[in-house]
């Protein structure tokens, strides 16, 4: 059975930056394309990032752009976005995607 895990997550200033790590098991990651999404309190979960299953295609939401890099390691079976200048409303909890399996997510705080 498909399981993601979440980690990385944290409390930090607008301005810092955290990198985010997805576990993958239970299915041949690197026949996927995998997700980031986010969810703030008392919004609906928005897709943040994709990566398809080789790496090579890979894109943003708008208003990520330029600041987030999503990335895999297919052998080492995770999936990490790096998340940079970031800004009050980065605030969320951040879950990773593949197909219809959802991690548990990881909450991250911007705020000074």
């Amino acid at each position: 059975q498909a399981q993601l895990v979440e980690s990385g997550g944290g409390l930090v200033r607008p301005g810092e930056s955290l990198k985010l790590s997805c576990s993958a098991s239970g299915f041949i990651l690197s026949l996927y394309a995998m997700n980031w999404y986010r969810q703030a309190p008392g919004q609906e979960r928005e897709w943040v990032a994709g990566i398809d299953s080789s790496g090579r295609i890979i894109k943003y939401a708008d208003s990520v752009k330029g600041r987030f890099t999503i990335s895999r390691d297919n052998y080492k079976k995770t999936v990490s976005l790096q998340m940079n200048s970031l800004k009050p409303d980065d605030t969320a909890v951040y879950y990773c995607n593949v197909r219809d399996t959802w991690g548990q997510g990881t909450q991250v705080t911007v705020s000074s």
